[in-house]
């Protein structure tokens, strides 16, 4: 039976999944090309127009659909779990939004483009739509969702913010521009402060109208990427892990984020105890596959 990455990433939800007394009637979705449903594409995708064409969304859709796969996405499987359809994009015209609604960007980074740009980092940037853009757009999506503080509070009750995979994007310019691995990891704290902030003021407005469940996935390992593997790439055979062949320092580099998130998530719970604050860990899932590809399918 063939099994594939992001099916298998649905491990990471099971934990939380039993805590939760009934299923969700809403999801929303921030992040990058991990979990966008088509908001890139429709956003122009100049720098990325292949998206639009085959072999994209082939083996679902049997169509390009704007997903940065060649099926379904972890948020896709989400929903379906929920009994929720599949979230439209945020951009797509002629949608309802009432069951949830999809606002993540392909190439969206957690730190606005102008920070990154003050840091010399802006010659590989995809798109603009920032994370802290992308909760603009939910924030004036909102008088159309509920209108009382009570239907508020009863509807993100029972809602779902998926919050990422964000952040990467932030590390892949910085590396695809010449940063080297030491300038990446002193503005790692940066880029967890941008995702810490944007969880905050969700619930500074989202607590008021009731608790309600922010699911937060954490960085892959990108020393196992065929990018950087290709970018790295060293005679040195000690810079690769002998067990999966991915390059030891930029693992260690995408746990050094995992763990600051976490510890931000951490602070958060404590300043709002009463709302479900989980962490997603992709890492660990697609580390498996590094580990033991043959045992996942072709």
């Amino acid at each position: 039976m063939k099994l594939t990455l992001l099916s298998f990433f649905l491990i990471s939800f099971i934990h939380f999944s039993h805590s939760i007394p009934e299923k969700f009637t809403s999801i929303f979705s921030f992040g990058d090309s991990l979990t966008d449903t088509g908001n890139f594409l429709l956003s122009g995708a100049l720098t990325f127009p292949s998206i639009s064409q085959l072999p994209y969304g082939m083996t679902y859709f049997h169509r390009p659909t704007g997903r940065c796969s060649d099926g379904r996405l972890v948020v896709d499987f989400l929903a379906e779990s929920q009994g929720l359809p599949f979230l439209p994009p945020y951009l797509a015209s002629n949608q309802t939004f009432q069951q949830g609604v999809n606002f993540a960007v392909a190439g969206a980074t957690a730190m606005n483009p102008e920070v990154l740009h003050d840091m010399g980092i802006s010659r590989y940037i995809w798109t603009n739509y920032s994370l802290s853009t992308q909760l603009r757009w939910f924030d004036e999506l909102k008088p159309s969702l509920c209108k009382t503080t009570q239907e508020c509070s009863e509807y993100f009750k029972k809602s779902l913010f998926l919050v990422g995979e964000i952040g990467g994007n932030d590390y892949n310019y910085a590396f695809f521009s010449g940063k080297t691995a030491a300038e990446v990891t002193a503005f790692v704290p940066k880029v967890v402060q941008a995702i810490a902030e944007a969880i905050q003021v969700s619930k500074e407005v989202l607590v008021k109208r009731g608790a309600t469940t922010l699911l937060v996935p954490g960085n892959l390992p990108v020393g196992c990427s065929s990018a950087y593997l290709t970018l790295f790439a060293t005679e040195e055979k000690e810079e690769y892990d002998v067990r999966n062949g991915c390059l030891k320092k930029l693992n260690a580099f995408a746990r050094y984020h995992n763990e600051l998130l976490q510890l931000a998530m951490e602070q958060l719970r404590k300043k709002y105890p009463k709302a479900r604050i989980i962490y997603a860990d992709y890492y660990t899932a697609a580390l498996r596959f590094a580990h033991a590809p043959g045992h996942f399918g072709e």
